[in-house]
């Protein structure tokens, strides 16, 4: 697999030369100041690729710009809104002028109102350095004490409500603000910031709609954008839902191998492809990666090599969990690895000029000197440096 590694562009604490002593072979970016809805001119595109091309002070890093994670799907296109004809318009040109710019993979998701969803940035782990995690109790006292949100008793059992609601008696306010500020959080480098009203608003334009209404509205999306991919050479790739279950009341659509399989099949063109996060999948117990490599490896586009631990009692679907070292979470990731690397080989035999997989070191642990870096949440240097290298190691061993 081609060992990339995500960078949120020049403000990012981590340089260019930081990547390429890290042994990354190519770079996954995004342009985050350009809103959902807004077309990526060529110029800033090309401004990314200068960016990653070049050593700080100067100098050629040798580095190129190989996957766009993401260009996102705007919030009128995942509820069919108002200006929907002009925001597909312009999803349609941003993927003209990436075919343009020479980037061939484009990463995006299908996740109603907020991309990713933790409850603590900076979990306290057992060697010194620090972990993303998701509790559940935190999140239904957000849910269900902070947000206030109508209904939201009805999502959760009565042990784990009960257990909520004395946690939120307990919290004074400076850790009822820090837990609204890890949750709304949202992905890293998109600068979204919003308050208990700006969540409930956003919340309000899914009122009535479920997991069916919002799948249609995905192969909508797709049937509009993937045939134009297929012609610009380009792959696009789902990322799945992370956590995979519901939660404030959103339907999720991208959780399972069943609903990567349906999508595929909805719309059967290659363009239309998976990326393959193993840690936002392995959350799910159920998640058989071997499986999942097997069904859908012709349509893997993008991997994410990513782990982690579900800790605690779950509720129904839903368990708390955390950022794992990238060898020892609930993910095999060693058996994992060697699917994608079968079905390298089978695409090779095919002939397949895309028969190199890129993967990246998804997420990683605050560890050393990264207590004391400002980097975005989940991208940490020396956890993704350490992830890299142990994912590297295991790819030379199986090869």
């Amino acid at each position: 697999m081609r060992q990339t590694w995500r960078w949120f562009g020049p403000h990012d604490a981590v340089t260019t030369a930081d990547m390429l002593q890290s042994g990354v072979e190519g770079v996954v970016s995004a342009l985050h100041h350009i809103h959902p809805g807004a077309v990526w001119p060529v110029e800033e595109i090309r401004a990314r690729q200068a960016a990653i091309a070049t050593l700080p002070g100067g100098g050629v890093s040798g580095l190129a710009w190989e996957v766009v994670e993401s260009l996102p799907v705007s919030e009128t296109i995942k509820q069919q809104g108002p200006g929907l004809a002009a925001h597909l318009d312009a999803y349609r040109q941003s993927l003209r002028n990436i075919a343009a710019c020479g980037i061939e993979v484009v990463c995006y998701n299908f996740m109603p109102v907020l991309d990713w969803t933790r409850t603590d940035l900076r979990h306290p782990m057992p060697h010194g350095g620090n972990a993303m995690a998701f509790d559940l109790v935190d999140f239904v006292v957000f849910d269900l004490c902070l947000l206030a949100r109508p209904g939201a008793a009805e999502d959760y059992g009565a042990e784990v409500r009960d257990t909520a609601r004395a946690r939120f008696a307990a919290m004074d306010d400076a850790a009822r603000s820090a837990l609204v500020d890890n949750v709304v959080t949202g992905l890293p480098g998109a600068n979204d910031a919003w308050t208990l009203n700006e969540v409930r608003a956003h919340l309000a334009a899914y009122d009535g709609m479920d997991a069916d209404r919002l799948r249609a509205n995905l192969v909508d999306f797709l049937s509009e954008v993937a045939p134009l991919a297929e012609e610009l050479g380009l792959r696009l790739c789902c990322h799945p839902d992370d956590p995979p279950f519901p939660l404030l009341g959103l339907p999720r659509v991208m959780s399972t191998q069943a609903d990567y399989a349906a999508i595929c099949a909805a719309v059967d063109l290659r363009a239309n492809g998976v990326t393959f996060c193993t840690g936002s999948l392995g959350v799910d117990p159920a998640f058989e990666p071997e499986a999942f490599v097997a069904a859908l490896g012709p349509r893997i586009h993008f991997v994410h090599l990513r782990n982690t631990r579900r800790t605690g009692a779950p509720d129904g679907a839903r368990s708390s969990f955390h950022e794992a070292l990238h060898l020892d979470g609930d993910t095999d990731m060693v058996a994992t690895i060697r699917a994608l690397m079968e079905e390298e080989v089978r695409r090779r035999a095919e002939g397949r000029p895309d028969h190199r997989i890129p993967m990246r070191p998804d997420h990683g642990q605050q560890i050393l000197s990264d207590l004391t870096r400002d980097s975005a949440p989940g991208y940490p240097l020396i956890g993704r440096m350490r992830g890299l290298a142990e994912l590297r190691g295991v790819m030379v061993a199986l090869a």
